[in-house]
């Protein structure tokens, strides 16, 4: 278990780093390379290296750090990222993270989040599905934190459909995907069915070029989630699904973080590939919290 829980962080970061220099770009799966990239000249992520990773990561680890210290609530986080965000040390942040944290400095107060169906909350679900033994409890912390920036009930739903990919995979459940299909349908009827019918997509053997065509690869979780479960389904093979859904352009570093978010969960730091693993900033950082993770997971277990 200690293994996914490491390869879980890890896959995250991995994906989010191979995503970040097509962020924002047009889908590139006829002339897909292996590896991280450096992005072209004058793109948003233009002063980060190869193996470096977008604001994903980053706001993964400030979660993932509290919940290891024991110090996590939602008062701390806004706090934490409104600081990263005035240090201009975010990178390239999302739209609705931005405004919360302009509004929030300009006010000199706490501000609810904005009504906003954009993925940026979803990677600070991850650390989540690792951190408590029950689902439930960890779906409801997600929630309550993605609140802090995003407060449509969509991306709610979409945060707690992370936790139950990440949280069935980690825990060797039967059909990941398809508890976390009816975990969005219970949720969101819309983001329910469009996850539904990505899967069945795949299912039907639609090429990934129009698949993604149909499916849409933007900002919003209506987009961003069904296309990483259209991926995860079709892509076993960790390097194949970790390079396809890093060329899929639109909001591709937060759709590769989920994939690989969901790859180390399911199939530990084992199944990373070691060049990615050796390139990637922070690997040792972002191990060593999927060790305490685990450690925070083993104790709540313990006392259950």
């Amino acid at each position: 278990m200690l293994e996914k829980f490491k390869g879980c962080l890890l896959g995250a970061a991995i994906g989010d780093a191979l995503g970040m220099p097509n962020e924002s770009g047009a889908p590139n799966l006829n002339k897909m390379k292996y590896g991280y990239r450096r992005p072209y000249k004058g793109h948003p992520n233009d002063g980060l290296n190869p193996g470096q990773f977008t604001d994903d990561t980053q706001m993964m680890i400030l979660v993932a750090t509290l919940l290891a210290d024991g110090k996590f609530n939602e008062e701390r986080y806004l706090n934490a990222l409104k600081e990263l965000y005035n240090r201009g040390a975010l990178r390239f942040p999302d739209g609705s993270i931005s405004s919360v944290c302009e509004q929030t400095v300009k006010e000199n107060v706490p501000r609810k989040g904005v009504k906003s169906t954009t993925s940026g909350c979803l990677p600070i679900a991850i650390p989540f599905a690792l951190a408590f033994p029950a689902m439930s409890e960890g779906c409801e912390r997600a929630v309550r934190a993605c609140n802090v920036t995003h407060t449509h009930p969509a991306a709610h739903a979409a945060a707690s459909t992370v936790v139950t990919l990440i949280y069935h995979a980690l825990h060797d459940s039967p059909d990941p995907v398809g508890k976390a299909l009816h975990k969005a349908q219970a949720e969101d009827e819309v983001l329910g069915g469009k996850i539904r019918n990505a899967i069945l997509l795949e299912k039907e053997g639609m090429e990934t070029e129009t698949a993604l065509l149909k499916i849409g690869n933007d900002v919003s979780v209506f987009q961003t989630l069904p296309i990483a479960f259209f991926l995860i389904s079709r892509y076993p093979h960790p390097p194949d699904l970790l390079t396809v859904a890093a060329n899929t352009g639109g909001n591709t570093d937060t759709i590769a973080c989920i994939c690989g978010a969901y790859l180390g969960a399911a199939k530990g730091i084992e199944a990373l590939p070691a060049d990615l693993l050796e390139g990637l900033e922070d690997r040792q950082r972002i191990e060593l919290l999927g060790q305490r993770l685990h450690s925070v997971y083993s104790r709540k277990l313990d006392q259950v």
